[in-house]
Protein backbone atom coordinates (compact mmCIF):
# COMPACT_ATOMS: atom_id res chain seq x y z
CA UNK A 1 0.00 0.00 0.00
CA UNK A 2 1.57 3.58 -0.79
CA UNK A 3 0.27 6.07 1.08
CA UNK A 4 1.72 9.93 0.53
CA UNK A 5 0.67 12.79 3.18
CA UNK A 6 1.81 16.64 2.83
CA UNK A 7 0.64 17.46 6.10
CA UNK A 8 3.22 19.31 8.36
CA UNK A 9 4.73 18.11 11.74
CA UNK A 10 1.95 19.60 13.78
CA UNK A 11 -0.93 18.48 11.91
CA UNK A 12 -1.57 21.55 10.02
CA UNK A 13 -1.93 21.26 5.96
CA UNK A 14 -4.81 19.87 3.88
CA UNK A 15 -6.53 17.46 5.35
CA UNK A 16 -7.59 15.23 2.26
CA UNK A 17 -3.67 15.32 0.62
CA UNK A 18 -3.20 12.07 2.86
CA UNK A 19 -4.38 9.31 1.42
CA UNK A 20 -4.05 5.54 0.98
CA UNK A 21 -5.31 3.06 -1.48
CA UNK A 22 -8.12 1.78 0.63
CA UNK A 23 -9.48 5.09 0.70
CA UNK A 24 -11.63 5.61 -1.99
CA UNK A 25 -14.52 8.73 -2.80
CA UNK A 26 -16.77 7.81 -0.50
CA UNK A 27 -19.07 9.82 1.45
CA UNK A 28 -17.16 8.94 4.50
CA UNK A 29 -13.98 9.33 3.10
CA UNK A 30 -15.48 13.55 1.71
CA UNK A 31 -18.97 13.47 3.63
CA UNK A 32 -18.24 17.27 2.79
CA UNK A 33 -18.20 16.65 -0.80
CA UNK A 34 -20.92 14.27 -1.32
CA UNK A 35 -23.28 15.30 -3.86
CA UNK A 36 -26.36 12.87 -4.18
CA UNK A 37 -28.48 11.75 -7.20
CA UNK A 38 -30.57 14.53 -6.31
CA UNK A 39 -28.47 17.04 -6.90
CA UNK A 40 -29.00 16.40 -10.38
CA UNK A 41 -32.70 16.74 -10.50
CA UNK A 42 -32.38 20.24 -8.90
CA UNK A 43 -32.23 22.51 -11.74
CA UNK A 44 -32.37 25.78 -10.56
CA UNK A 45 -29.15 25.13 -8.32
CA UNK A 46 -27.44 23.83 -11.03
CA UNK A 47 -27.78 26.95 -12.71
CA UNK A 48 -27.48 25.69 -16.24
CA UNK A 49 -30.12 24.69 -19.05
CA UNK A 50 -32.02 22.11 -17.78
CA UNK A 51 -32.61 20.08 -21.11
CA UNK A 52 -28.85 19.94 -21.62
CA UNK A 53 -28.31 18.47 -18.46
CA UNK A 54 -31.23 15.81 -18.66
CA UNK A 55 -29.88 15.17 -22.02
CA UNK A 56 -26.55 14.27 -20.58
CA UNK A 57 -27.72 12.53 -17.45
CA UNK A 58 -30.12 10.10 -19.84
CA UNK A 59 -27.41 9.40 -22.09
CA UNK A 60 -25.29 8.31 -18.74
CA UNK A 61 -28.13 6.64 -17.78
CA UNK A 62 -28.85 4.55 -21.27
CA UNK A 63 -24.66 4.03 -21.76
CA UNK A 64 -24.17 2.42 -18.28
CA UNK A 65 -27.04 -0.42 -19.54
CA UNK A 66 -25.74 -1.28 -22.47
CA UNK A 67 -24.40 -4.57 -23.96
CA UNK A 68 -21.08 -4.30 -24.18
CA UNK A 69 -20.65 -1.23 -22.46
CA UNK A 70 -19.37 1.77 -24.47
CA UNK A 71 -15.29 2.42 -23.87
CA UNK A 72 -13.94 4.50 -21.05
CA UNK A 73 -13.25 7.24 -23.97
CA UNK A 74 -17.33 7.82 -24.62
CA UNK A 75 -18.04 8.22 -21.17
CA UNK A 76 -14.61 10.72 -20.93
CA UNK A 77 -15.96 12.95 -23.56
CA UNK A 78 -19.81 12.86 -21.92
CA UNK A 79 -18.03 13.86 -18.51
CA UNK A 80 -16.25 16.50 -20.27
CA UNK A 81 -18.99 17.68 -22.35
CA UNK A 82 -20.63 18.16 -19.04
CA UNK A 83 -17.72 20.37 -17.71
CA UNK A 84 -17.90 22.47 -20.20
CA UNK A 85 -21.55 23.17 -19.55
CA UNK A 86 -20.30 24.20 -15.86
CA UNK A 87 -22.43 20.56 -14.26
CA UNK A 88 -19.70 20.24 -12.06
CA UNK A 89 -21.57 18.39 -9.06
CA UNK A 90 -23.67 16.52 -11.36
CA UNK A 91 -20.27 14.93 -13.12
CA UNK A 92 -19.14 13.64 -9.80
CA UNK A 93 -22.33 12.57 -9.08
CA UNK A 94 -22.25 10.24 -12.06
CA UNK A 95 -18.61 9.23 -11.50
CA UNK A 96 -19.68 7.72 -8.19
CA UNK A 97 -22.61 5.77 -9.76
CA UNK A 98 -19.57 4.33 -12.20
CA UNK A 99 -17.58 3.86 -9.72
CA UNK A 100 -20.28 1.44 -7.77
CA UNK A 101 -21.31 0.01 -10.97
CA UNK A 102 -17.49 -1.28 -11.76
CA UNK A 103 -17.16 0.33 -14.56
CA UNK A 104 -13.52 0.58 -16.15
CA UNK A 105 -12.20 4.53 -15.59
CA UNK A 106 -8.61 6.06 -16.99
CA UNK A 107 -6.64 8.75 -15.75
CA UNK A 108 -8.73 11.23 -18.41
CA UNK A 109 -12.21 10.49 -16.24
CA UNK A 110 -10.02 11.18 -12.81
CA UNK A 111 -8.61 14.53 -14.04
CA UNK A 112 -11.78 15.81 -15.03
CA UNK A 113 -12.93 14.86 -11.61
CA UNK A 114 -9.94 16.38 -9.51
CA UNK A 115 -10.96 19.58 -11.97
CA UNK A 116 -14.32 19.58 -11.22
CA UNK A 117 -13.53 20.02 -8.16
CA UNK A 118 -11.43 22.29 -8.52
CA UNK A 119 -13.66 24.43 -10.37
CA UNK A 120 -15.60 24.20 -7.05
CA UNK A 121 -13.66 25.75 -5.04
CA UNK A 122 -12.85 22.33 -2.93
CA UNK A 123 -9.57 21.98 -3.38
CA UNK A 124 -9.46 19.35 -0.24
CA UNK A 125 -12.06 17.44 -2.03
CA UNK A 126 -10.09 16.53 -5.16
CA UNK A 127 -7.60 15.23 -3.31
CA UNK A 128 -9.75 12.70 -1.82
CA UNK A 129 -9.65 11.03 -5.78
CA UNK A 130 -6.18 10.56 -5.34
CA UNK A 131 -6.71 6.95 -3.85
CA UNK A 132 -8.66 5.90 -6.54
CA UNK A 133 -5.41 6.02 -9.06
CA UNK A 134 -3.59 3.82 -6.65
CA UNK A 135 -6.13 1.19 -6.22
CA UNK A 136 -7.12 0.99 -9.82
CA UNK A 137 -3.17 0.76 -10.63
CA UNK A 138 -3.79 4.09 -12.29
CA UNK A 139 -0.10 6.06 -12.55
CA UNK A 140 0.43 9.62 -11.35
CA UNK A 141 0.89 11.96 -14.47
CA UNK A 142 2.00 16.09 -14.56
CA UNK A 143 -1.65 16.82 -15.61
CA UNK A 144 -3.10 15.32 -12.23
CA UNK A 145 -0.60 17.82 -10.09
CA UNK A 146 -0.77 20.52 -12.15
CA UNK A 147 -5.10 20.71 -11.48
CA UNK A 148 -4.46 20.52 -8.16
CA UNK A 149 -1.96 23.00 -7.77
CA UNK A 150 -4.22 25.36 -10.40
CA UNK A 151 -6.81 24.50 -7.26
CA UNK A 152 -4.40 25.28 -4.56
CA UNK A 153 -3.42 28.82 -5.68
CA UNK A 154 -7.01 29.85 -6.90
CA UNK A 155 -7.78 29.22 -3.50
CA UNK A 156 -4.66 30.95 -1.87
CA UNK A 157 -3.29 28.14 -0.70
CA UNK A 158 -0.03 29.42 -1.15
CA UNK A 159 2.39 27.21 0.86
CA UNK A 160 -0.20 23.86 0.88
CA UNK A 161 0.77 24.39 -3.11
CA UNK A 162 4.12 24.92 -2.72
CA UNK A 163 4.48 21.81 0.01
CA UNK A 164 2.75 20.08 -2.73
CA UNK A 165 5.47 21.16 -5.29
CA UNK A 166 8.31 20.22 -3.59
CA UNK A 167 6.95 16.91 -2.10
CA UNK A 168 6.59 16.06 -5.85
CA UNK A 169 10.37 16.59 -6.42
CA UNK A 170 11.81 15.24 -3.12
CA UNK A 171 9.81 12.25 -3.57
CA UNK A 172 9.78 11.94 -7.23
CA UNK A 173 5.91 11.21 -7.12
CA UNK A 174 5.88 12.70 -10.47
CA UNK A 175 8.02 14.60 -12.91
CA UNK A 176 6.78 18.06 -12.84
CA UNK A 177 7.03 19.23 -16.67
CA UNK A 178 6.87 22.77 -17.78
CA UNK A 179 3.40 23.39 -17.02
CA UNK A 180 3.73 22.29 -13.75
CA UNK A 181 6.59 24.92 -13.32
CA UNK A 182 5.10 27.49 -15.18
CA UNK A 183 1.87 26.98 -12.40
CA UNK A 184 3.95 27.13 -9.18
CA UNK A 185 5.99 30.38 -10.93
CA UNK A 186 2.63 32.00 -11.94
CA UNK A 187 0.65 31.23 -9.02
CA UNK A 188 3.81 33.04 -6.86
CA UNK A 189 4.53 35.50 -8.86
CA UNK A 190 0.81 37.39 -9.01
CA UNK A 191 1.36 37.37 -5.24
CA UNK A 192 4.14 38.80 -5.22
CA UNK A 193 6.78 36.50 -4.62
CA UNK A 194 8.97 37.39 -7.35
CA UNK A 195 12.53 35.84 -5.79
CA UNK A 196 10.87 32.55 -5.14
CA UNK A 197 9.40 32.80 -8.99
CA UNK A 198 13.09 33.32 -10.12
CA UNK A 199 14.70 30.65 -8.01
CA UNK A 200 11.98 28.29 -9.46
CA UNK A 201 13.34 29.46 -12.90
CA UNK A 202 17.06 28.15 -11.63
CA UNK A 203 15.50 24.99 -10.11
CA UNK A 204 14.27 24.09 -13.50
CA UNK A 205 17.54 24.85 -15.62
CA UNK A 206 19.37 22.34 -13.78
CA UNK A 207 16.74 19.68 -13.77
CA UNK A 208 15.43 17.84 -17.11
CA UNK A 209 12.73 19.97 -17.87
CA UNK A 210 13.69 23.27 -20.20
CA UNK A 211 12.14 26.64 -19.33
CA UNK A 212 10.14 27.55 -22.65
CA UNK A 213 9.38 31.42 -23.56
CA UNK A 214 6.42 31.23 -21.08
CA UNK A 215 8.12 30.24 -18.22
CA UNK A 216 10.50 33.28 -19.09
CA UNK A 217 7.35 35.32 -19.76
CA UNK A 218 6.58 34.88 -16.30
CA UNK A 219 9.92 35.85 -14.65
CA UNK A 220 10.19 38.45 -17.12
CA UNK A 221 6.78 39.68 -15.81
CA UNK A 222 7.23 39.59 -12.25
CA UNK A 223 10.70 41.23 -11.94
CA UNK A 224 9.04 44.13 -14.32
CA UNK A 225 5.97 44.52 -12.01
CA UNK A 226 8.76 44.75 -9.23
CA UNK A 227 10.79 47.61 -11.18
CA UNK A 228 13.30 45.26 -11.18
CA UNK A 229 14.15 46.16 -15.11
CA UNK A 230 17.86 45.24 -15.11
CA UNK A 231 16.86 41.85 -13.68
CA UNK A 232 14.83 41.14 -16.53
CA UNK A 233 16.65 42.56 -19.25
CA UNK A 234 19.31 40.67 -17.70
CA UNK A 235 16.88 37.29 -18.53
CA UNK A 236 15.65 38.64 -21.96
CA UNK A 237 19.40 38.16 -22.74
CA UNK A 238 19.67 34.95 -21.42
CA UNK A 239 16.81 33.73 -23.09
CA UNK A 240 18.69 35.22 -26.51
CA UNK A 241 21.55 33.41 -25.83
CA UNK A 242 19.85 29.57 -25.45
CA UNK A 243 18.28 31.02 -28.53
CA UNK A 244 14.76 31.73 -27.06
CA UNK A 245 12.87 34.42 -29.16
CA UNK A 246 11.34 36.56 -27.19
CA UNK A 247 7.60 37.21 -28.50
CA UNK A 248 5.00 40.21 -27.88
CA UNK A 249 4.44 39.27 -24.34
CA UNK A 250 8.17 39.65 -23.70
CA UNK A 251 7.99 43.31 -25.11
CA UNK A 252 5.16 43.64 -23.33
CA UNK A 253 5.81 43.20 -19.99
CA UNK A 254 9.28 44.98 -20.43
CA UNK A 255 7.61 48.23 -21.71
CA UNK A 256 4.98 48.22 -19.52
CA UNK A 257 7.97 48.14 -16.74
CA UNK A 258 10.09 50.99 -18.56
CA UNK A 259 7.00 52.96 -18.98
CA UNK A 260 6.72 52.87 -15.25
CA UNK A 261 10.01 54.27 -14.20
CA UNK A 262 10.01 56.55 -17.08
CA UNK A 263 12.99 55.12 -19.06
CA UNK A 264 11.77 56.45 -22.47
CA UNK A 265 14.98 55.76 -24.15
CA UNK A 266 14.84 52.20 -23.43
CA UNK A 267 11.35 51.91 -24.41
CA UNK A 268 12.28 53.50 -27.73
CA UNK A 269 15.34 50.89 -28.29
CA UNK A 270 12.87 48.24 -27.18
CA UNK A 271 10.17 49.17 -30.27
CA UNK A 272 13.11 48.85 -32.37
CA UNK A 273 14.45 45.63 -31.55
CA UNK A 274 10.68 44.78 -32.00
CA UNK A 275 10.31 45.77 -35.37
CA UNK A 276 14.21 44.42 -36.08
CA UNK A 277 13.03 41.03 -35.33
CA UNK A 278 9.63 41.19 -37.16
CA UNK A 279 7.90 41.33 -34.15
CA UNK A 280 5.09 44.58 -34.75
CA UNK A 281 3.42 46.10 -32.01
CA UNK A 282 -0.29 45.28 -31.96
CA UNK A 283 -2.98 47.16 -30.12
CA UNK A 284 -1.68 45.94 -26.47
CA UNK A 285 1.63 47.00 -27.30
CA UNK A 286 0.62 50.34 -28.21
CA UNK A 287 -1.83 50.28 -24.94
CA UNK A 288 0.97 49.88 -22.52
CA UNK A 289 2.81 52.40 -24.03
CA UNK A 290 -0.12 54.88 -24.07
CA UNK A 291 -1.26 54.04 -20.27
CA UNK A 292 2.97 54.23 -19.50
CA UNK A 293 2.44 57.54 -21.02
CA UNK A 294 -0.53 58.93 -18.94
CA UNK A 295 0.80 57.15 -15.81
CA UNK A 296 3.37 59.84 -16.76
CA UNK A 297 1.05 62.71 -16.77
CA UNK A 298 2.48 62.87 -20.46
CA UNK A 299 -1.13 62.47 -21.96
CA UNK A 300 -0.54 64.48 -25.19
CA UNK A 301 2.23 62.13 -26.51
CA UNK A 302 -0.26 59.49 -25.41
CA UNK A 303 -2.79 61.31 -27.86
CA UNK A 304 0.27 61.43 -30.37
CA UNK A 305 0.65 57.85 -30.28
CA UNK A 306 -3.29 56.82 -30.50
CA UNK A 307 -2.62 58.67 -33.84
CA UNK A 308 0.37 57.12 -34.88
CA UNK A 309 -1.48 53.79 -34.54
CA UNK A 310 -4.58 54.90 -36.87
CA UNK A 311 -1.83 55.56 -39.20
CA UNK A 312 -0.09 52.16 -38.79
CA UNK A 313 -3.72 50.28 -39.57
CA UNK A 314 -4.12 49.97 -35.54
CA UNK A 315 -7.31 50.79 -34.42
CA UNK A 316 -7.56 51.83 -31.00
CA UNK A 317 -9.70 50.18 -28.88
CA UNK A 318 -11.96 50.71 -25.29
CA UNK A 319 -8.58 49.95 -23.34
CA UNK A 320 -6.99 52.93 -25.41
CA UNK A 321 -9.45 55.40 -24.81
CA UNK A 322 -9.81 54.30 -21.10
CA UNK A 323 -6.26 54.67 -20.50
CA UNK A 324 -6.06 58.02 -21.72
CA UNK A 325 -9.45 59.00 -19.98
CA UNK A 326 -7.36 57.61 -17.06
CA UNK A 327 -4.51 59.97 -17.53
CA UNK A 328 -6.33 63.09 -17.83
CA UNK A 329 -8.28 62.16 -14.44
CA UNK A 330 -4.72 61.02 -12.82
CA UNK A 331 -4.07 64.86 -13.71
CA UNK A 332 -7.01 66.43 -11.88
CA UNK A 333 -8.81 67.23 -15.65
CA UNK A 334 -11.72 65.12 -15.49
CA UNK A 335 -13.05 67.81 -17.90
CA UNK A 336 -10.77 66.06 -20.44
CA UNK A 337 -11.35 62.64 -19.68
CA UNK A 338 -15.15 63.78 -20.42
CA UNK A 339 -14.21 64.98 -23.81
CA UNK A 340 -12.49 61.73 -24.67
CA UNK A 341 -15.58 60.13 -23.53
CA UNK A 342 -17.93 61.43 -25.39
CA UNK A 343 -15.51 60.90 -28.38
CA UNK A 344 -14.98 57.11 -28.43
CA UNK A 345 -19.10 57.47 -28.08
CA UNK A 346 -18.49 59.44 -31.10
CA UNK A 347 -16.30 56.95 -33.04
CA UNK A 348 -19.12 53.94 -32.21
CA UNK A 349 -17.54 52.48 -29.21
CA UNK A 350 -19.95 52.49 -26.12
CA UNK A 351 -18.42 52.68 -22.54
CA UNK A 352 -17.84 49.69 -20.78
CA UNK A 353 -18.22 49.87 -16.96
CA UNK A 354 -13.88 50.64 -16.65
CA UNK A 355 -14.84 53.77 -18.53
CA UNK A 356 -17.47 54.65 -15.93
CA UNK A 357 -15.11 53.71 -13.28
CA UNK A 358 -11.97 55.75 -14.46
CA UNK A 359 -14.61 58.53 -14.83
CA UNK A 360 -16.05 58.30 -11.27
CA UNK A 361 -12.90 57.74 -9.65
CA UNK A 362 -11.53 61.09 -11.33
CA UNK A 363 -13.99 62.88 -9.55
CA UNK A 364 -13.27 61.45 -6.28
CA UNK A 365 -9.73 62.14 -6.46
CA UNK A 366 -10.58 65.84 -7.32
CA UNK A 367 -13.13 65.57 -3.99
CA UNK A 368 -15.89 66.48 -6.27
CA UNK A 369 -18.28 63.23 -4.61
CA UNK A 370 -21.17 65.07 -5.60
CA UNK A 371 -20.47 64.09 -9.18
CA UNK A 372 -18.91 60.73 -8.86
CA UNK A 373 -22.52 60.29 -7.15
CA UNK A 374 -24.61 61.42 -10.18
CA UNK A 375 -22.71 59.95 -13.20
CA UNK A 376 -23.17 56.52 -10.66
CA UNK A 377 -26.90 57.25 -10.51
CA UNK A 378 -26.56 57.30 -14.46
CA UNK A 379 -25.03 53.87 -15.06
CA UNK A 380 -28.00 51.90 -14.99
CA UNK A 381 -29.87 54.24 -17.62
CA UNK A 382 -27.09 53.62 -19.88
CA UNK A 383 -27.87 49.93 -19.92
CA UNK A 384 -24.51 49.28 -17.50
CA UNK A 385 -24.57 47.68 -14.56
CA UNK A 386 -22.24 48.98 -11.03
CA UNK A 387 -19.60 46.27 -10.09
CA UNK A 388 -18.04 45.87 -7.14
CA UNK A 389 -14.97 48.94 -8.38
CA UNK A 390 -17.61 51.13 -8.46
CA UNK A 391 -19.08 50.63 -5.45
CA UNK A 392 -15.12 50.76 -3.78
CA UNK A 393 -14.47 53.89 -5.99
CA UNK A 394 -16.84 56.11 -4.41
CA UNK A 395 -16.88 54.75 -0.80
CA UNK A 396 -13.15 55.61 -1.37
CA UNK A 397 -13.69 59.03 -2.43
CA UNK A 398 -16.55 59.09 0.59
CA UNK A 399 -13.76 58.64 3.30
CA UNK A 400 -11.01 60.82 1.36
CA UNK A 401 -13.24 63.90 1.77
CA UNK A 402 -14.33 62.85 5.22
CA UNK A 403 -17.75 61.89 4.68
CA UNK A 404 -17.54 59.04 7.13
CA UNK A 405 -21.59 58.78 8.14
CA UNK A 406 -22.26 58.91 4.07
CA UNK A 407 -19.80 56.62 3.76
CA UNK A 408 -21.28 53.98 6.16
CA UNK A 409 -24.90 54.44 4.50
CA UNK A 410 -23.04 53.86 0.83
CA UNK A 411 -21.61 50.69 2.54
CA UNK A 412 -24.96 49.65 3.32
CA UNK A 413 -26.71 50.25 -0.01
CA UNK A 414 -23.88 48.55 -1.67
CA UNK A 415 -24.96 45.23 0.56
CA UNK A 416 -28.79 45.55 0.03
CA UNK A 417 -27.86 45.94 -3.87
CA UNK A 418 -26.80 42.12 -3.44
CA UNK A 419 -22.51 43.22 -3.53
CA UNK A 420 -20.38 40.96 -1.51
CA UNK A 421 -17.27 43.10 -0.25
CA UNK A 422 -14.04 41.90 -1.61
CA UNK A 423 -10.59 42.52 0.45
CA UNK A 424 -10.50 45.62 -1.45
CA UNK A 425 -13.58 46.73 -0.07
CA UNK A 426 -12.77 45.65 3.61
CA UNK A 427 -9.27 47.30 3.02
CA UNK A 428 -10.92 50.66 1.74
CA UNK A 429 -12.96 51.03 4.40
CA UNK A 430 -10.21 50.03 7.73
CA UNK A 431 -7.92 52.38 5.45
CA UNK A 432 -10.61 54.75 5.72
CA UNK A 433 -11.04 54.65 9.72
CA UNK A 434 -7.08 54.64 9.67
CA UNK A 435 -7.04 58.17 7.94
CA UNK A 436 -9.82 59.82 9.79
CA UNK A 437 -8.52 58.81 12.91
CA UNK A 438 -11.22 55.72 14.02
CA UNK A 439 -8.36 53.56 14.66
CA UNK A 440 -10.94 51.50 17.16
CA UNK A 441 -12.97 51.06 14.59
CA UNK A 442 -10.60 50.28 11.96
CA UNK A 443 -8.67 47.65 14.35
CA UNK A 444 -12.52 46.63 15.21
CA UNK A 445 -13.51 45.51 12.02
CA UNK A 446 -10.02 43.90 11.17
CA UNK A 447 -10.77 41.91 14.27
CA UNK A 448 -14.32 40.61 12.92
CA UNK A 449 -13.02 39.57 9.79
CA UNK A 450 -9.94 37.76 10.67
CA UNK A 451 -11.76 35.91 13.56
CA UNK A 452 -14.56 34.62 10.63
CA UNK A 453 -11.30 33.36 8.85
CA UNK A 454 -12.78 36.12 5.43
CA UNK A 455 -9.29 37.54 5.19
CA UNK A 456 -6.70 35.14 2.93
CA UNK A 457 -4.80 37.69 0.85
CA UNK A 458 -1.91 39.40 2.44
CA UNK A 459 -2.79 42.96 0.45
CA UNK A 460 -5.43 43.27 3.02
CA UNK A 461 -3.01 42.56 5.85
CA UNK A 462 -0.37 44.84 3.92
CA UNK A 463 -3.64 47.65 4.19
CA UNK A 464 -3.70 47.18 8.42
CA UNK A 465 0.30 46.96 8.67
CA UNK A 466 0.32 49.96 6.94
CA UNK A 467 -2.42 51.80 8.72
CA UNK A 468 -1.01 50.99 12.20
CA UNK A 469 2.75 52.11 10.93
CA UNK A 470 1.32 55.31 9.58
CA UNK A 471 0.28 56.43 12.85
CA UNK A 472 3.06 55.00 14.78
CA UNK A 473 1.83 51.77 16.68
CA UNK A 474 4.82 49.87 15.47
CA UNK A 475 4.24 47.18 18.04
CA UNK A 476 1.02 46.32 16.60
CA UNK A 477 1.99 45.76 12.99
CA UNK A 478 4.99 44.18 14.34
CA UNK A 479 2.87 41.41 15.85
CA UNK A 480 0.76 40.92 12.76
CA UNK A 481 3.61 41.05 10.89
CA UNK A 482 5.30 38.32 12.72
CA UNK A 483 1.92 36.34 13.21
CA UNK A 484 1.52 36.21 8.55
CA UNK A 485 3.31 32.58 9.06
CA UNK A 486 1.32 31.18 11.33
CA UNK A 487 -1.78 31.98 9.34
CA UNK A 488 -0.66 30.24 6.50
CA UNK A 489 0.35 34.05 4.95
CA UNK A 490 4.11 34.79 3.27
CA UNK A 491 5.01 38.05 3.25
CA UNK A 492 5.38 40.00 0.23
CA UNK A 493 7.99 42.81 -0.50
CA UNK A 494 5.38 45.23 -0.36
CA UNK A 495 4.62 43.82 3.62
CA UNK A 496 8.20 44.38 3.98
CA UNK A 497 8.40 47.69 2.65
CA UNK A 498 5.54 49.35 4.64
CA UNK A 499 7.48 47.72 7.72
CA UNK A 500 10.37 49.67 6.77
CA UNK A 501 8.68 52.67 6.19
CA UNK A 502 6.96 52.62 9.35
CA UNK A 503 10.48 52.13 11.57
CA UNK A 504 11.97 54.76 8.99
CA UNK A 505 9.26 57.27 9.98
CA UNK A 506 9.66 57.04 13.50
CA UNK A 507 13.47 57.15 13.08
CA UNK A 508 13.63 53.65 14.23
CA UNK A 509 17.14 52.85 11.95
CA UNK A 510 18.40 49.94 13.16
CA UNK A 511 15.16 48.36 13.41
CA UNK A 512 14.59 49.21 9.13
CA UNK A 513 17.99 48.00 8.76
CA UNK A 514 16.86 44.61 10.83
CA UNK A 515 13.60 44.17 8.41
CA UNK A 516 15.92 44.75 5.32
CA UNK A 517 18.42 41.87 6.39
CA UNK A 518 15.00 39.85 7.10
CA UNK A 519 13.62 40.75 4.06
CA UNK A 520 16.73 39.93 1.82
CA UNK A 521 17.63 36.38 4.42
CA UNK A 522 13.45 35.15 2.87
CA UNK A 523 14.43 35.65 -1.01
CA UNK A 524 13.02 39.60 -1.58
CA UNK A 525 15.47 42.01 -3.12
CA UNK A 526 14.47 45.41 -2.26
CA UNK A 527 12.94 47.61 -5.26
CA UNK A 528 12.55 51.17 -5.58
CA UNK A 529 9.84 51.68 -2.77
CA UNK A 530 12.77 49.81 -0.65
CA UNK A 531 15.49 52.27 -1.17
CA UNK A 532 13.14 55.45 -1.17
CA UNK A 533 11.97 54.88 2.57
CA UNK A 534 15.67 54.25 3.95
CA UNK A 535 16.99 57.07 2.15
CA UNK A 536 13.63 59.33 3.75
CA UNK A 537 15.09 58.09 6.69
CA UNK A 538 18.47 59.06 7.06
CA UNK A 539 17.56 62.34 5.49
CA UNK A 540 14.65 62.66 8.07
CA UNK A 541 17.77 61.61 10.66
CA UNK A 542 20.36 63.56 9.11
CA UNK A 543 22.72 60.46 8.89
CA UNK A 544 24.46 61.19 5.66
CA UNK A 545 26.81 58.89 5.62
CA UNK A 546 24.14 56.38 5.90
CA UNK A 547 21.91 57.87 3.42
CA UNK A 548 25.03 57.59 0.70
CA UNK A 549 25.56 53.89 1.27
CA UNK A 550 21.87 53.46 -0.18
CA UNK A 551 22.50 56.36 -2.34
CA UNK A 552 25.04 54.01 -4.27
CA UNK A 553 23.56 50.95 -3.48
CA UNK A 554 20.28 52.15 -5.22
CA UNK A 555 21.28 54.07 -8.22
CA UNK A 556 23.67 50.99 -9.06
CA UNK A 557 20.86 49.31 -9.17
CA UNK A 558 19.24 51.70 -11.74
CA UNK A 559 16.48 53.36 -9.32
CA UNK A 560 15.42 56.96 -8.76
CA UNK A 561 14.71 58.76 -5.79
CA UNK A 562 10.84 59.77 -6.19
CA UNK A 563 8.96 63.32 -4.62
CA UNK A 564 9.23 63.03 -1.51
CA UNK A 565 12.84 61.96 -1.23
CA UNK A 566 13.89 64.75 -3.68
CA UNK A 567 11.95 67.20 -1.60
CA UNK A 568 13.95 66.03 1.82
CA UNK A 569 17.10 65.80 -0.12
CA UNK A 570 16.81 69.61 -1.11
CA UNK A 571 15.76 70.63 2.28
CA UNK A 572 18.76 69.06 3.84
CA UNK A 573 21.19 70.85 1.24
CA UNK A 574 19.25 74.11 2.35
CA UNK A 575 20.87 73.24 5.99
CA UNK A 576 23.76 71.83 4.70
CA UNK A 577 25.36 72.60 1.43
CA UNK A 578 28.38 70.85 1.66
CA UNK A 579 26.33 67.45 1.23
CA UNK A 580 26.36 68.23 -2.20
CA UNK A 581 30.07 68.07 -2.55
CA UNK A 582 29.60 64.64 -1.39
CA UNK A 583 26.88 63.51 -3.48
CA UNK A 584 28.50 64.78 -6.80
CA UNK A 585 31.65 62.67 -5.85
CA UNK A 586 29.80 59.84 -5.12
CA UNK A 587 27.77 60.53 -8.48
CA UNK A 588 31.24 60.68 -10.32
CA UNK A 589 32.61 57.40 -8.87
CA UNK A 590 29.10 55.73 -9.94
CA UNK A 591 29.34 57.35 -13.29
CA UNK A 592 32.88 55.61 -13.73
Amino acid sequence: MRRISLRNGNGNGISFISFSADSVITGRSCSSCDYSKESISVKDKIGVNSSNLDDAVTLFHQMVTMKPLPSVVDFSKLFKTMIKMKHYSAAISLFRQMLKLGIPINNFILSIMINSYCLMCRVDCAFSVLPIYLKNGIPFNAVTFNTLLRGLFSENKVKDAVELFKKLVREKICEPDVVTYATVMNGLSKRGHTQKTLSLLRLMEQGNTEPNIYIYNIVIDALCKDGNLDAAINILNEMKQKDIHPDVLTYNSLIDGLCKLGQWEKVTSLFSEMVNLNIYPDVCIFNTLIDGLCKEGKVEDAEEVMKHMVRKAVEPDIITYNAIMDGYCLRGQVDRAKRIFDIMIDKGIKPNIFSYNILINGYCMTKEVDDAMQLFCEISQKGTKPDVVTYNTILQGLFKVGKIVHARKFFAEMLSAGFIPDFYTHGIVINGYFKNGLVEEALSLFNKLEGKREITDIEFYNVVINGLCNIGKLDEARAIFEKLSLIGLLPNVRTYNKMIHGFCLEGLLDEANDMLRKMVENGYLPNVFTYNALVQGFLRCRKITEMTTFMKEMTGRGFSFDATTTELLVNVLRESPSVLDMILDLHSKIMK
